[in-house]
């Protein structure tokens, strides 16, 4: 079972936001369905949270049992000062601004769920994780916990058009953006294709985690089929292998085409192992030997191989891990 709290808030008494809650139902709508349309999170949301009270019982909800994933996201605002960093809520005062990330970290820790997942985007939000002691920083970060931030501890999270600069990536990425050859998308993946996306010049994220394996937040459709993937190695008998091509392989390579031919001409079983390898070549598992394109690669009698990604592939299939 997996399950998400999803809190955004707006309405700050003199200093309101305009995205958080606009962020939030998108970040629950894309959580609740995979890209086929299976389910995915049971996803509770909370908008404009009113009590740092409410706040820590949400928390405290979502990793209260033994689910597989538990994952707790939030757009508000965000303070750090020499105690450590908070989740602001509205009934905020001087010297009690909120739920503090520790004690966010601390519910975490302590939970029972295998994957503990927590997704900030509010200001210094990567003060997250960390304690100061006699002058250095060290991570609590307890195992299963895995926490993507905003920004760093020193940085501001912005928001543009009604959207957070960050949750607008998040959500490119959980759209697709960042998932793998065989569609899944990891935080690792997500935390690559967000840090790619920001420059040096503006807030970075911040990824801290415990884990030993990577889940897969959403799955989504791959770009190729899983059962083109899993000829990998039926193509190439291992994974250094040179798969050897000839003109038979293309499929304008016949008299109906008007262009200079080549024997043998094409046939049938051929073009259509030569579609496939060509679909591997887009996602960058196969290359062409000794030539740019895969169509000279046929026409000239060369070959194609496998990339370092493909190798890597060739192993997961040979293990019969997909």
């Amino acid at each position: 079972m997996r399950k998400a709290l999803v809190v955004g808030i707006d309405n700050y008494l003199g200093c309101p936001l305009h995205g958080c809650c606009n962020d939030a139902e998108e970040v629950a709508k894309v959580l609740q369905k995979n890209g086929d349309g299976s389910p995915n999170f049971g996803v509770k949301v909370a908008l404009n949270v009113q009590t740092k009270g409410e706040l820590r019982r949400l928390v405290d909800e979502c990793f209260a049992g033994y689910e597989d994933v538990a994952l707790f996201y939030y757009s508000g605002h965000g303070h750090v000062d020499a105690i450590g960093g908070y989740l602001v809520t509205p009934d905020c005062s001087p010297g009690d601004y909120g739920l503090s990330l520790q004690d966010v970290l601390t519910i975490s820790n302590n939970s029972k769920c295998k994957d503990k997942i927590i997704i900030l985007d509010s200001c210094y939000s990567g003060s997250m994780g960390t304690i100061s002691t006699m002058g250095q920083n060290t991570s609590v970060i307890g195992e299963g916990v895995t926490i993507l931030t905003s920004s760093h501890s020193t940085e501001t999270s912005m928001e543009i058009n009604g959207h957070g600069v960050f949750t607008s990536l998040l959500l490119e990425a959980l759209a697709g953006g960042a998932g793998d050859v065989t569609g899944h998308i990891s935080l690792g993946g997500i935390y690559a294709y967000i840090d790619k996306a920001l420059g040096p010049w503006e807030q970075r994220p911040v990824f801290k985690t415990n884990i030993t394996r990577f889940t897969s937040l959403r799955d989504v459709i791959p770009q190729v089929e899983i059962s083109i993937i899993r000829k990998l190695c039926t193509y190439f008998e291992n994974e250094n292998s040179v798969l050897s091509l000839d003109p038979s392989f293309e499929p304008t390579n016949t008299p109906d085409d008007n262009h200079e031919l080549l024997e043998p001409y094409a046939k049938k079983e051929n073009t259509a192992i030569f579609a496939e390898l060509q679909k591997l070549e887009g996602i960058g598992l196969v290359v062409p030997t000794d030539e740019e394109h895969m169509y000279y690669a046929a026409m000239k009698s060369k070959g194609c191989e496998l990339t370092s990604l493909g190798k890597q592939y060739w192993q997961l299939v040979n293990k019969g891990a997909i």
